[in-house]
């Protein structure tokens, strides 16, 4: 997840949205209200197809959200039924974050591996306890991605 999140009011010109993205780097930004809680999203498609002077003419208002507390397994799952590139990650209403694919990516190349047994086990943080023999998470080394990956 990325956090904290860029995020643009619906009254952001078109011209600052599409400099936003640019200067970031990024593929879209959250458009939100006075309170904070997420109307849309302006994603790079977006700019390119729709015609507008404003976040609010030019954004996409059907946005799939998750919470914090969403399992990584479902979020993927969005993403790849949905055929979404990101989605915005919900505290109540507050934005707290936001799960790309590169995230999800990130998560499956991520290995830890047991110093006990050797057991190789995936995600972001060690597991409390090794599947295998039962060893703390303080056993657990994060391995480096091989070169390219």
């Amino acid at each position: 997840m990325t956090s904290p999140v860029i995020t643009v009011e619906r009254d952001a010109p078109v011209p600052d949205v599409a400099a936003l993205l640019r200067a970031r780097r990024i593929s879209a930004v959250p458009v939100v209200d006075a309170h904070g809680a997420v109307v849309g999203l302006v994603s790079e498609y977006d700019l390119l197809a729709r015609e507008g002077s404003t976040a609010a003419d030019v954004m996409t208002t059907g946005v799939i959200s998750v919470t914090e507390d969403t399992d990584v397994e479902e979020a993927r799952h969005l993403l790849l039924e949905r055929r979404i590139r990101r989605v915005p990650v919900l505290a109540g209403r507050e934005l707290v974050g936001v799960v790309a694919r590169s995230d999800v990516m990130a998560l499956l190349t991520t290995e830890w591996a047991c110093a006990v047994c050797g057991e190789v086990v995936r995600g972001e943080h060690a597991p409390a306890r090794c599947p295998k023999c039962h060893a703390t998470a303080d056993r657990f080394a994060l391995q480096e991605p091989p070169p390219g990956t």
